[in-house]
């Protein structure tokens, strides 16, 4: 990886882009495969369907490790990321240099959906429901298998191409 001097993803010349990046949002860490061979991307443009059950909708880099990941095994963990974990963002967004890969940056523990960081608070562990080509992303429809939900008291938040702190 190279480490640029400018903004990794410039957006001046894309509305799309732009109107996506003010609307803000919580910053989660998708991770599926196994903590020794896994795969993880930062996500912020996701949603919660409720139903019985309830459903997880993601944009994921169709050309990402993650991706590849979810076609294997079909599971997957999505833990939302706190304030610290902001290193940890820029790292599985492959915008900040991780020696050793990503996962040896945080505690993680194994769990029949992929890797979980040890630290999260609020996760769920999900099943792929199904794959959808979606512009330029690959829109990921899963099912909740499994959910966890904590204190968030310190949000990590995505707003205008910068990570800024929640008043919680």
């Amino acid at each position: 990886m190279t480490i640029h001097s400018g903004h990794p993803f410039p957006t001046p010349d894309d509305p799309v882009r732009r109107l996506r990046g003010r609307l803000g949002g919580a910053v989660s860490l998708w991770t599926a495969g196994s903590t020794d061979d896994g795969a993880g991307l930062t996500v912020s443009s996701l949603m919660v369907a409720g139903g019985e059950p309830a459903r997880l909708l993601g944009l994921v880099d169709p050309d990402s490790d993650l991706a590849l990941t979810l076609s294997d095994t079909g599971r997957a963990v999505v833990q939302l990321l706190r304030w610290p974990h902001r290193d940890l963002a820029e790292a599985f967004a492959g915008t900040a240099p991780a020696p050793g890969g990503a996962f040896r940056m945080a505690e993680f523990a194994a769990t029949g959906w992929g890797p979980r960081l040890a630290d999260t608070t609020t996760w769920a562990g999900v099943a792929v429901e199904s794959t959808v080509a979606v512009g330029w992303s690959l829109l990921v429809t899963a099912v909740v298998e499994e959910l966890v939900v904590g204190e968030d008291d310190d949000p990590l938040v995505h707003r205008r191409g910068r990570y800024v702190r929640s008043p919680g």
